[in-house]
């Protein structure tokens, strides 16, 4: 900063009046006043967007994941042109979740590694984000994973897990890890993030539904840890659960109400539960809606105590814009635009579409 007292005024030169320093100072002390303001400003609203991408790969085979399929010399012809087009596309629908402001939180699913992740936060729609990565690589067989990107003037990041889920008594069984990121919103209030791709339903819900079961057990297991320390806790649970909240695995393995008043002080509530029986998803198949999709929330995190940050009851969103979506005449409806069909090149954006929901403080 100028110090004023460094300057030497040679006592035979004429001495501007101090009216002129001081309309010079102005600008300089109104900026630095600015700044502090800005800087110790807290978080009033904020966006969490969860999102499954839907294969977002990169072009290049790497030798221990199996994702030769998205190569240029592929029968998909996967190549940086379409990767482009992607990144883009799938950026482009983040940053609509509100015009005026980027989502200080991004949780992905189907993503094959941290640069793809980097290639995402440094995007045009998504840059001034200013964006910090939290993943790890999981076992899956097929090399994708689950990530969270952040804004770190937001979210001071404090550590990052990636919880396993597996089968002593089969070790073929692979599938994505549960990520666990714990940090700080404006340095003060704890946030618990688990980010979740469930085993899928290959060979039908009732033969598949065993591995998403185990699944919700290792994440209950985790969540019940933190609500024993701190039965008010913020906790955010976001993924592609491959099961609707009304299903076995989040309804009673997790126990996710959707009930304001009677959920338990130290219980969980799905965002979502309301829509799904409303016959709204977000992933369509053969025609019909499922609501795959979810952000799930502790009780702590709907009490609207002041100073706070919190959730409201209906507060679920599922982002839908009429560029995201093909007309199937097939159906007769709009379902999500989705890049690939088996080996046919679609050029759109991804299968699913993102929910989010908006933090507010009282």
């Amino acid at each position: 900063m100028m110090n004023i007292n460094s300057f030497h005024l040679h006592k035979n030169k004429r001495v501007k009046p101090r009216r002129i320093y001081l309309a010079l100072l102005l600008p300089l002390l109104i900026g630095m006043f600015s700044c502090n303001l800005t800087r110790n400003q807290r978080v009033q609203e904020t966006a969490f967007i969860f999102y499954n991408v839907e294969n977002l790969f990169d072009t290049i085979d790497t030798p221990d994941k199996n994702d030769q399929e998205f190569t240029p010399e592929s029968e998909k012809a996967w190549n940086t042109a379409r990767y482009q087009k992607k990144i883009n596309d799938l950026s482009r629908v983040i940053a609509a979740v509100n015009e005026e402001a980027l989502p200080a939180f991004i949780g992905l699913a189907e993503i094959e590694n941290r640069e793809v992740l980097e290639a995402l936060a440094e995007s045009d729609f998504l840059k001034d984000g200013k964006f910090r990565i939290a993943h790890k690589e999981s076992p899956d067989r097929r090399g994708i994973d689950v990530a969270l990107l952040y804004n770190p003037d937001v979210f001071t990041y404090l550590y990052h897990h990636a919880f396993e889920v597996t089968k002593d008594y089969d070790r073929r069984f692979k599938t994505r890890d549960i990520l666990y990121v714990k940090g700080l919103i404006d340095k003060k209030d704890t946030l618990h993030i688990f980010i979740n791709h469930w085993p899928s339903r290959y060979g039908g819900q009732e033969k598949s539904e065993p591995n998403r079961l185990l699944a919700a057990s290792v994440l209950r297991i985790r969540t019940d840890s933190i609500l024993k320390k701190n039965p008010e806790a913020d906790i955010l649970i976001a993924g592609d659960f491959n099961d609707e909240p009304h299903n076995k695995s989040i309804s009673e393995i997790l126990e996710a109400s959707n009930d304001c008043a009677t959920v338990s002080s130290s219980g969980l509530y799905s965002l979502f539960l309301s829509l799904d029986k409303q016959g709204v998803g977000t992933y369509n198949y053969r025609g019909e809606w499922n609501m795959i999709d979810n952000i799930i929330v502790s009780a702590g995190m709907l009490q609207q105590e002041k100073g706070e940050l919190y959730v409201h009851c209906d507060s679920g969103k599922i982002l839908r814009k009429d560029w995201m979506m093909y007309d199937n005449t097939k159906i007769g409806e709009k379902v999500p635009n989705r890049t690939y069909g088996g080996n046919n090149y679609f050029g759109g954006i991804s299968d699913h579409l993102p929910v989010y929901v908006v933090l507010k403080r009282k």
